[in-house]
């Protein structure tokens, strides 16, 4: 469940911002401010400016047809590809694919993440080479409104939160049309089947097949 766990840090922009918590959803609160300050001191000869709140590095590609709101970071070499729609409070890493239709909202990407087709993330942070599947998405509000808790194996944790997405560690695969519930956190290196709705923690270095069942890689 910890940053340290889950995540290289030295993947992300915010990497060291993100150091200083124990837990990755304490960063949904502050990647605001973050994308703020950052903008302040990215180099102009790297990063070109638009509006009041949007760095965009002069190696990404941006389709045309993409809309990007307010606090938006595109790093080195990313791509964001048509009808793409950065809502806000977005981190998009070095390398990273924002694709066709897909809505990204308060989320921080990591270095060479891939949200390729369709997906919706928010509220969320996905780790360095993580991987969406088409039409795989965060729900990040539950049904009844109330805060969002993590279901661990040792008990929940509150994190007094009304809106948190999912947390997927570094070299996560999550398959086509699955949905990640509120306060999904998934461990390294492990895989997600296709149409999976997945809740709770999911441990490092598996295969998720369904709920209830869940192997590790061998």
């Amino acid at each position: 469940m910890k940053i340290s766990r889950l995540y290289d840090t030295s993947h992300s922009i915010v990497g060291r911002m993100m150091a200083q918590f124990t837990y990755p959803w304490e960063v949904l609160p502050h990647i605001e401010e973050w994308i703020q300050a950052l903008g302040q001191v990215l180099p102009e000869n790297e990063y070109q400016k638009f509006g009041e709140s949007i760095w965009v590095h002069r190696s990404a590609k941006v389709a045309p047809s993409a809309a990007l709101g307010k606090n938006i970071i595109i790093c080195q070499g990313a791509e964001v590809r048509h009808c793409a729609f950065l809502r806000g409070n977005a981190i998009v890493g070095a390398e990273a694919v924002v694709g066709n239709s897909t809505e990204l909202k308060n989320v921080i990407l990591f270095d060479k993440v891939q949200v390729p087709h369709y997906n919706y993330v928010g509220d969320s942070v996905l780790g360095f080479k993580s991987h969406m599947g088409a039409g795989s998405i965060t729900s990040n509000v539950k049904s009844d409104k109330t805060l969002v808790k993590v279901h661990a194996e040792d008990g929940d944790i509150e994190t007094g939160l009304k809106k948190f997405g999912a947390m997927l560690g570094d070299n996560v695969e999550v398959g086509c049309g699955s949905v990640l519930n509120p306060g999904t956190v998934i461990g390294r290196n492990t895989n997600i089947y296709p149409l999976s709705s997945v809740r709770g923690g999911v441990s490092a270095n598996s295969i998720y097949k369904r709920q209830g069942e869940v192997a590790e890689k061998q």
